[in-house]
């Protein structure tokens, strides 16, 4: 038996302001206040308790402390832990629809996560390079959440349930797997011309939802820490002068208003 002075989950990872894989587990464990320790480590520390080198992972307690690595195999893990918090939709529909979508961002999209870094705190502007990979990617990645709103209102007005306003009507891992992309759009000004009113309406309910509020003040506290600095991953493109670097600050706010409202928004950060 786990002790009752501690909770049953051990969380490791590394500083989510530039993991994407450590940020979606950080989001499902907060919002739906899951109870674990956690200890995130610098990049010199993986390998002296990750031989693989690969985080996150959890510790089980009350499976002789069981490590379950994986980012989504983690999340389906606390999903069959907690089946009293509905981390997927309790609608089978619905349901299966948010483990497609997780799904297609845990293997897919390629080109953007290898053209963009995670990097929560930064923001490029300029001419920066999208290939046509990356263009085809984040058309299809806008798609896919107008598609899920779409079906999502359809299917919770059928069923006479109300509807939050995330991917697949109240929050889960599916919104969880899609927020590092969503600030990617952020950090690196990606266009949002193909972006529907119902993209950009789930779009401005993360950024100004008070959980994704609190870890966005998480993030910018390990900056604090010089040592959380990993400094290749800060400002990629320091050899073009066609390409800005800065820091966006704590006070910036995502207000719709149409489909140049990130545009906008970046227009109003602090540099």
């Amino acid at each position: 038996m786990a002790s009752s002075q501690q909770p049953d989950i051990h969380f490791i990872g590394v500083h989510t302001r530039y993991s994407s894989w450590t940020s979606r587990v950080e989001a499902v464990l907060e919002y739906f206040e899951i109870p674990h320790t956690s200890k995130i480590l610098k990049l010199s520390e993986v390998k002296s308790v990750s031989p693989t080198g690969y985080v996150p992972f959890i510790e089980c307690r009350s499976l002789q402390n069981t490590r379950i690595c994986d980012s989504l195999a983690i999340c389906e893990f606390l999903a069959e832990s907690h089946p009293e918090l509905a981390l997927w939709p309790r609608d089978r529909q619905l349901r299966a629809l948010a483990r497609s979508a997780a799904a297609q961002m845990h293997s897919g999209f390629s080109a953007i996560r290898n053209s963009f870094p995670t990097n929560f705190l930064a923001h490029y502007s300029g001419n920066i390079p999208i290939s046509d990979a990356a263009h085809k990617e984040i058309f299809q990645v806008l798609s896919l959440w107008d598609t899920a709103r779409k079906a999502s209102k359809e299917r919770l007005e059928a069923l006479g349930q109300p509807d939050e306003g995330f991917l697949f009507g109240s929050f889960s891992i599916a919104d969880a797997f899609f927020w590092p992309v969503l600030t990617r759009f952020r950090s690196y000004e990606l266009p949002l011309d193909s972006a529907s009113e119902e993209a950009l309406k789930w779009m401005a309910k993360m950024w100004n939802d008070p959980v994704f509020k609190g870890l966005a003040h998480r993030y910018h506290e390990q900056a604090k820490d010089p040592e959380s600095r990993i400094a290749h991953y800060d400002d990629i493109f320091r050899e073009r002068d066609d390409i800005k670097y800065s820091v966006f600050s704590e006070d910036w706010t995502f207000s719709l208003s149409g489909r140049q409202t990130l545009l906008r928004a970046l227009k109003r950060a602090v540099h």
